[in-house]
């Protein structure tokens, strides 16, 4: 799928707010001209404030100043909030019944006019608030579509959450990739004074599809055109982004621009800074038709209203057509009609200052004008836990919400025809990154990731996968970035993010720093239908073995590894450290096993199984080390699983480094006590569900 992202990562910055105020008490005032940005002078004092003899006037002096400040001050804010009435300002507008709701490029000429497109402040209103109320809705609307422009426009979203004051309503126009990977991340996000609307893009393809386009865009790139009609009928204004955009101001000064429209005046945009419409590129550059230069439409403000007034869906259909009689087609996309247009309508434009499209950087404080607003049932959880428990920080850590990009990287899987396709299933951190090459040539299946990593981290791995010929080669690889909070590893979220996004039928449960035997994705979908996976609760089991060598010559066939485990290259996985946790695979029989055999749970087995993919999820509250695969696994066979060795699988632990959480459990006391009282809780959980059947888990841990 492509994304629509549209030329190089654009920027936008407005007014520098409240970083010109100098270290002497200089103070201005902007009850006077609004419009022109000209600070009004608040007392004849100030001019004297830059003196020695100022510096050392009394106490008294000083203090009426403050007083006279904070008067005007107030003056100020009373005068904003009218002006602010008189121009009408409403409540913030409903969200539409047909959207769903989630609440928590080139514009130029492309890569022919490379610009990096930046809104920034004109220095002389430095300290220039907008004239937008304080808890006033901004609207935005994007068109997203496949996995790049998702990533792209987390980047967009980022930035504006970094500077805005207002509560902000995002109109998501987004295909069915893009909109499983965005409410997943705006459900597990969790912002505050933020609501998401979905538009289905595929919906909305029949209005431009008889568009004939060249841009890179495809379809996706016309859809602005159609925001009109797809946006609520309600919603008066609208800014409009490409999602290569990045934010380096407060939006609202943005959206305060509305405010100069006049007459006619619905379209927002900022001049092309390219030579593309003047057509002097190359011999024979034959653009749309444009005033001089044209405008930019990766940025625009849509006066919803007023262009539904003047019939605008009618207007660009009819431009379209007219053209391309002679065009045939569009170079870029929504970029030539729209321009076209303002050609026969120069009315339509409010043109924005060019300093809305240059690359500068700004930085703002947030106001907090909203309260808190996460998620109620989350803060009643955590309500109930005792903050004085000395474990009270692992039972957190099971109600704490991650944020999650999902599919981080393009996808693509193609079903198997015989229905018996298997996903590998793993999770990983940073430290564990140099396995992922190795396992996709182990493993030529599709494979499903969650990676806990920060923010820094993600972008590492964005560089790292983008470098890697093998990584880039595998589109059926699923990267999921759940992003890093709290203390604890939650390698049981992990493994539920990964297991949920598979698309196959069955899939292996692994760790990230096994490698499979060559050629076990074939004979593990043989294997699922041959013991008839599909209609039975089997756990079908891939024998462990590990290497404390960092070079290994990987074994190609069972009799390989059995002359490796009799020479000392190999061991069965965890013999010498801890034996019972895959003692009940039966290795001796495993040796001369020509057939799969079953065998029977005991107290802390945990080997690695292949399952159909409507089995239980792993207990969330097992973070970092220890019994976070010995549950599941118990879980399992209260569910009557029935654990089946496969004969000839099998799979290799290769060496490492301790992981920062066994550390903590080797050194920790405390972390050894909440571990045991979490696997106490957990029995005592299993027999309120099971009753009966899960006394035996009792008395095989007592027995252990």
């Amino acid at each position: 799928m492509l994304g629509i992202c549209r030329g190089r990562r654009k920027f936008l910055a407005a007014s520098l707010t409240l970083l010109c105020i100098p270290a002497v008490t200089w103070i201005y005032l902007f009850a006077g001209s609004f419009e022109d940005g000209k600070p009004v002078s608040l007392s004849p004092l100030e001019s004297q404030a830059q003196s020695p003899r100022y510096a050392a006037s009394s106490q008294q002096e000083r203090e009426s100043l403050e007083v006279r400040v904070r008067e005007v001050e107030a003056e100020n804010r009373a005068l904003r909030r009218q002006l602010s009435l008189a121009q009408g300002r409403g409540p913030a507008h409903r969200r539409a019944n047909h959207s769903r709701t989630y609440s928590m490029e080139e514009g130029t000429g492309d890569s022919e006019n490379l610009r990096a497109g930046i809104v920034a402040g004109n220095s002389s209103e430095c300290g220039q608030q907008p004239v937008v109320e304080k808890c006033e809705t901004i609207h935005v609307a994007i068109v997203c579509a496949g996995y790049n422009a998702s990533r792209d426009v987390v980047t967009l979203v980022k930035s504006v959450l970094f500077h805005r004051r207002n509560p902000l309503h995002f109109h998501l126009i987004a295909d069915s990739i893009a909109e499983q990977i965005l409410a997943t991340l705006f459900q597990t996000w969790m912002v505050p004074a933020v609501r998401v609307d979905f538009y289905n893009a595929d919906e909305l393809k029949s209005e431009v599809s008889w568009i004939p386009n060249k841009h890179y865009s495809g379809i996706y790139g016309l859809m602005k055109l159609v925001l009109t009609k797809t946006l609520p009928a309600n919603l008066e204004r609208v800014i409009v982004l490409d999602t290569d955009i990045t934010f380096a101001t407060d939006i609202a000064e943005l959206w305060a621009v509305f405010h100069k429209f006049k007459g006619q005046q619905v379209l927002g945009l900022v001049e092309n800074q390219s030579d593309w419409y003047l057509g002097n590129l190359w011999k024979n550059h034959r653009p749309w038709p444009a005033l001089g230069r044209g405008y930019n439409t990766g940025v625009i403000l849509l006066l919803l209203d007023k262009l539904r007034k003047m019939k605008w869906e009618q207007m660009w259909r009819l431009t379209a057509e007219r053209e391309l009689m002679g065009m045939l087609s569009t170079s870029l996309a929504d970029q030539d009609i729209f321009n076209a247009v303002i050609k026969q309508n120069p009315f339509l434009v409010y043109q924005l200052p060019c300093f809305w499209n240059v690359q500068l950087s700004d930085h703002t404080r947030s106001e907090q004008c909203y309260r808190d607003v996460s998620d109620l049932k989350l803060q009643k959880q955590l309500s109930e836990l005792d903050e004085d428990d000395l474990c009270y920080e692992f039972r957190r850590e099971r109600f704490t919400v991650h944020r999650t990009h999902l599919y981080f990287l393009h996808y693509e899987y193609e079903p198997a025809a015989d229905n018996t396709d298997v996903t590998l299933v793993a999770q990983l951190s940073m430290d564990r990154l140099q396995m992922l090459e190795a396992i996709c040539k182990h493993w030529e299946g599709p494979i499903s990731l969650a990676l806990y990593l920060s923010d820094a981290e993600a972008q590492q791995f964005l560089r790292y996968a983008q470098g890697s010929e093998v990584l880039m080669s595998r589109h059926n690889v699923g990267y999921h970035i759940v992003y890093k909070e709290g203390q604890f590893y939650p390698v049981n979220l992990l493994r539920n993010v990964a297991m949920k996004h598979i698309s196959t039928p069955y899939m292996f449960l692994s760790d990230i720093d096994f490698l499979p035997m060559y050629g076990l994705y074939e004979y593990l979908r043989k294997s699922a239908l041959q013991l008839d996976l599909a209609n039975t609760k089997k756990a079908m089991i891939v024998p462990a073995f590990e290497t404390l060598r960092y070079r290994l010559s990987f074994p190609k066939s069972k009799a390989e590894l059995l002359s490796m485990l009799d020479m000392g290259t190999l061991f069965t996985f965890r013999y010498h450290v801890w034996t019972k946790g895959h003692a009940p695979t039966n290795f001796a029989k495993w040796r001369t096993a020509t057939t799969p055999y079953r065998v029977e749970w005991e107290a802390d087995f945990e080997p690695y199984v292949v399952v159909r993919q409507d089995c239980p999820e792993y207990d969330r509250r097992f973070v970092g080390f220890g019994w976070n695969k010995v549950a599941h696994i118990m879980e399992l066979d209260a569910q009557e699983y029935e654990f089946t060795v496969l004969p000839n699988a099998y799979m290799i632990h290769m060496p490492h480094a301790p992981s920062f959480d066994i550390t903590k459990f080797r050194s920790n006391k405390q972390y050894r006590i909440c571990l045991k009282t979490l696997k106490e809780e957990f029995q005592q959980d299993m027999s309120r569900r099971y009753g009966f059947a899960a006394l035996k888990y009792l008395t095989a841990e007592n027995n252990s």
